[in-house]
């Protein structure tokens, strides 16, 4: 599996490809990937929680015991914890973002959608997540899953990469090749 998807590369794609395979075995992947989409959210809404993940200065028992604590609070199901943990007390907590967008990635992969990652300069809406995912459906004729991050240096307009393309609307980057343009007349 590792040739076919370039998304499981390094330390966070060998830790998604794992628990993608555990939860495929356990007929769990729709359970993990809840599980996994909650703990990312928790993450984007608590900054304590982005500093306990992120920070060296906690120690992985300390890690895990916090963990452990918002884990069942949050009511993680059994396989989604034990990964977490795992992942805590191998000290790679830092990495779970990027372990979890590995994970959804194979998941898109194993069900034939492709991924979109799609960068704004404001928070989409929902009417604006459909109607791009419709677009992009359209254009590439395959299920589009769309990531979502907003990126405030872009001013306006979207970056979207699907694949290895790029396709780049954004004002920062208009406005960029007008100064070069405005460079050359000069």
């Amino acid at each position: 599996m590792s040739g076919a998807n370039p998304i499981i590369a390094g330390m966070p794609g060998r830790y998604a490809t794992a628990l993608f395979e555990l939860a495929l075995e356990a007929n769990k992947l729709k359970e993990v990937e809840a599980d996994l989409k909650g703990f990312a959210a928790l993450l984007d809404s608590s900054d304590d929680l982005t500093r306990l993940v992120r920070s060296p200065v906690f120690s992985a028992d300390d890690q895990q015991r916090a963990l452990a604590a918002i884990l069942k609070k949050a009511g993680m199901k059994p396989l989604s914890t034990n990964f977490l943990g795992l992942v805590a007390r191998n000290r790679r907590l830092f990495a779970v973002g990027d372990m979890i967008r590995a994970f959804v990635g194979l998941l898109a992969h194993h069900r034939g959608e492709v991924t979109a990652d799609v960068a704004s300069a404001k928070k989409l809406t929902d009417v604006q997540t459909r109607a791009l995912k419709a677009t992009l459906k359209s254009a590439i004729g395959q299920d589009i899953q769309v990531s979502t991050q907003v990126d405030p240096s872009l001013l306006g307009g979207l970056v979207v990469k699907v694949g290895s393309r790029m396709i780049d609307t954004s004002l920062r980057t208009k406005l960029n090749n007008l100064k070069i343009a405005m460079k050359e007349v000069g």
